[in-house]
């Protein structure tokens, strides 16, 4: 097959650049080799088999997963050792039970007390040591137990003397999302692995265990520079990348893996636009860019090799179409003919994936595999 296989394909088809991908994987686990600290990928981004395999350090894991509709298809597929790395629903319970009885090793987190009591009552009920991460606020990102509150040891000794299996502390430095340079994803690193060694030295003080010490997000494991006391790193998009990662410099436009086909369906020569057939049911709403110093509107536009076309954009994003115009404004649009093949690349690699149901990967620019996703759901 060549890359003028691509003409034949339909539109919009989710696009895996193979050796981009593999080239993102090698680079983390390199890093994390040096920092002598194992990688538990999270496999929310890919949600796929074929590409968890070349993530995880043997088949049967380990890995991370974002919904229990992930941890039961990686668990089908012989994964056996995952974290379920969102805060627990009593309602899910049943389910992390049901996961555990088939020989599955699946953890949760949490970060309140109602959660840890309701975890407690389903291990007595069943029998059964559920184990616990307690969720760390590393930055005031999102959830989390601050360090130094009180609530910290009252919620591990809930677990612990519940019946659970409190196994000791995560975090998740999403605020590292918004850095701008090296020197602050090295201070949002830092700072993530302060909190979370903090958090676990006051649990083991106070005579509770916590054997894990778990940090993650793909900003802060491409620029720690030190790991002291942490087990495990936690990252996603770093398989794929995508414009917010490029734009907060922890990859090149060129290390982005995944993109959507799309057609020229349309002229607007009036409006200095095109259209193209790829609207937020393919890109998704994802506005990530919007904050940084370049924002991308809903994609970067490039050509069917994957080049960028000058400064491209999809302005605005309707169900089925897309809108492409110039980043800057008075800027001409060319008169791409209709029917036109081009490449548009995510804002959020993630959000974007999770719009098909597979992908069609990409070997020297030529298809040559297509690999389901897991079913969007939870």
């Amino acid at each position: 097959m060549t890359a003028s296989d691509l003409l034949d394909l339909d539109t919009p088809s989710l696009l895996l650049d193979e050796q981009r991908m593999e080239r993102n994987i090698r680079r983390l686990q390199s890093h994390l080799s040096v920092l002598r600290v194992p990688l538990r990928p999270h496999l929310k981004t890919a949600k796929s088999i074929e590409i968890a395999q070349r993530l995880m350090r043997d088949p049967s894991g380990p890995a991370t997963v974002s919904t229990l509709q992930e941890a039961e298809a990686f668990a089908d597929a012989g994964v056996r050792d995952l974290l379920y790395a969102v805060g627990i629903a009593p309602g899910k319970l049943p389910r992390v039970v049901a996961l555990r009885r088939r020989g599955v090793d699946l953890s949760v987190i949490l970060d309140s007390l109602d959660q840890a009591r309701a975890v407690a009552a389903a291990c007595s009920e069943h029998r059964m040591r559920i184990p616990v991460l307690i969720e760390i606020d590393s930055d005031g990102h999102r959830a989390g137990v601050q360090p130094g509150d009180p609530l910290l040891i009252e919620v591990g000794r809930v677990l612990h003397e519940g019946g659970a299996d409190l196994r000791g502390v995560m975090t998740h430095a999403g605020g590292s999302y918004g850095s701008r340079n090296a020197a602050e994803l090295e201070n949002a690193a830092e700072q993530e692995r302060a909190a979370v060694m903090r958090c676990a030295e006051e649990l083991r003080a106070a005579g509770l265990p916590a054997p894990v010490v778990s940090v993650g997000s793909t900003p802060t494991a491409h620029f720690a520079r030190r790991l002291d006391g942490v087990t495990e790193v936690r990252a996603g998009v770093f398989v794929f990348m995508d414009l917010v990662m490029a734009g907060i410099g922890v990859c090149s436009v060129d290390d982005i893996a995944i993109s959507v086909l799309a057609a020229v369906i349309g002229h607007r020569p009036d409006k200095n636009q095109l259209l193209v057939d790829a609207g937020w049911m393919a890109l998704s709403r994802d506005r990530g860019t919007a904050s940084q110093a370049v924002d991308w509107g809903y994609g970067r536009v490039c050509d069917i090799a994957g080049r960028p076309i000058g400064e491209l954009m999809v302005s605005q994003a309707n169900q089925e179409h897309g809108i492409i115009e110039s980043r800057e404004p008075g800027s001409p649009v060319p008169a791409l003919p209709i029917g036109t093949r081009v490449r548009i690349l995510p804002n959020h690699a993630c959000a974007t994936a999770a719009q098909h149901l597979g992908y069609v990967v990409l070997r020297d620019g030529a298809p040559v595999a297509r690999w389901p996703r897991i079913p969007s759901g939870w």
